[in-house]
């Protein structure tokens, strides 16, 4: 049986990610999050609630472990972008430093790093290729910089000292798990959009022009792809894109969030507010290599996976704004 730390496993891809592995019996889990855990996920791993920026702390959850999957992070809507450059590269380059040391010092059998699709966020070549990562432009945010940066980790790691490591990016990911926030951008793109419907907005507010291209992945297949890598020889020092294949505008997307809540179609208006200092116009991986090599593809379909998620949040009190904190 394999052992397998989870950090970050109390967030929404994280959570997910613990589901997909319980549901193995070749996985027994551990999460570490500083957020609390839901009930199920207490009942079924053993939890950390340690500051997995402290080595100690790394140390100590990773101890016993085979496989490390790291989620842990400061994440969030395009707001937290703009509005956090510094804290979450402070925070998300600390994890990376204790907890991809204390994954050396331990001996992993694996180190799964998830990373982001703003790595892409100045991609050129389309759908992009995890190749294109070595001729695509630096990200300029610093959220797509720091997650960067944790791939920038993981090679040296591997290079330098023989960590054998996966790195994974989702794109778009979306589902049942996080929850709107009050101020529009804070949170991702569906649950936003799914709340000011929900929420009687008219016109529909979004950001920016709505022919802004994105690749939405719903958590579930986000986390069968990371579990289906982490196993894989063929996953071993390599990256992926895990990712569905269909781009859709945010116009589209808003279109079919406003069908799944039940409105009329004819109704639909749409608000252009302005956009963000950093709002990726296209984003469309390319999915070849994991299918390739890996043998996965996602599965859920937009429409299908929005309406699930609809039926979520109904049954969900709306939280009220935080301040941001390193996730895991």
């Amino acid at each position: 049986m394999s052992h397998v730390l989870v950090t970050g496993g109390a967030g929404t891809i994280g959570a997910a990610v613990v589901r997909r592995l319980l549901a193995d019996p070749a996985y027994e889990v551990r999460v570490c999050d500083q957020r609390p855990a839901p009930q199920w996920m207490r009942e079924s791993c053993a939890v950390h609630t340690g500051d997995l920026r402290e080595r100690s702390h790394a140390r100590a959850a990773t101890k016993g472990c085979s496989h490390v999957i790291h989620l842990a992070a400061i994440v969030g809507g395009i707001a937290n972008f703009h509005r956090l450059p510094h804290t979450l590269t402070e925070a998300n380059n600390a994890l990376y430093n204790s907890v991809i040391r204390a994954s050396l010092d331990l001996g992993v059998e694996r180190f799964v790093y998830v990373s982001s699709s703003m790595v892409f966020e100045r991609a050129q070549v389309f759908p992009t290729p995890e190749e294109h990562l070595d001729e695509c432009p630096a990200p300029r945010s610093a959220y797509g910089f720091s997650k960067l940066m944790g791939e920038v980790y993981c090679r040296a790691a591997g290079e330098e000292h023989g960590l054998p490591y996966t790195i994974c990016r989702p794109f778009n990911a979306y589902g049942a798990g996080e929850l709107p926030d009050r101020e529009p951008g804070l949170a991702h793109a569906v649950p936003d959009l799914i709340h000011k419907v929900l929420s009687g907005q008219r016109p529909l507010q979004i950001f920016g022009s709505g022919e802004q291209t994105r690749t939405l992945t719903h958590v579930d297949d986000i986390a069968d792809g990371i579990v289906t890598a982490m196993g894989s020889p063929a996953g071993l020092n390599e990256d992926f894109n895990i990712s569905a294949s269909r781009e859709l505008t945010v116009a589209e997307i808003a279109r079919i969030v406003w069908e799944a809540c039940g409105e009329d179609p004819e109704d639909l208006a749409l608000e252009h507010l302005p956009s963000f200092a950093v709002d990726v116009q296209r984003r469309w991986p390319s999915v070849e290599k994991a299918r390739e090599r890996l043998g996965w593809q996602a599965r859920i379909e937009v429409e299908d996976g929005i309406a699930a998620t609809v039926r979520w949040l109904r049954e969900q009190p709306l939280r009220e704004p935080q301040r941001a904190h390193a996730r895991g």
